[in-house]
């Protein structure tokens, strides 16, 4: 009896870096990568799980999850007026305009 399990086996299509397959990688992505393109992806995604492994190996026993990476309250300024808009400024090369509104032409009938 075979077994059915989703590891890499020594007669599948061939792997890039420790263990990744970068081509079934790609095809599930639809993705057509050249060489350099399979050297640089499997050693980004060995770098990821690298970088995972080394998480993982940190004590988290008692540490409880947040649900921001930040405590306390964000600081935020003053609802202040600080600057006076001129509408004659604005409207200075407007073809139309009338009680600081712009003027256009009816579109709707």
């Amino acid at each position: 009896m075979t077994s059915n399990t989703n590891t890499p086996s020594d007669d599948s299509t061939p792997t890039s870096g420790d263990g990744i397959d970068v081509a079934h990688l790609s095809a599930l992505a639809r993705l057509a990568l050249n060489a350099e393109a399979t050297s640089e992806v499997a050693s980004d995604l060995q770098s990821i799980v690298t970088l995972i492994d080394a998480m993982r190996t940190v004590d988290t026993e008692g540490v409880e999850p947040l649900s921001h990476p930040f405590d306390g309250t964000a600081r935020l300024r003053a609802d202040e007026v600080t600057e006076h808009p001129d509408p004659e400024h604005f409207q200075r090369n407007a073809p139309a305009t009338s009680d600081q509104y712009y003027l256009v032409p009816r579109v709707v009938e």
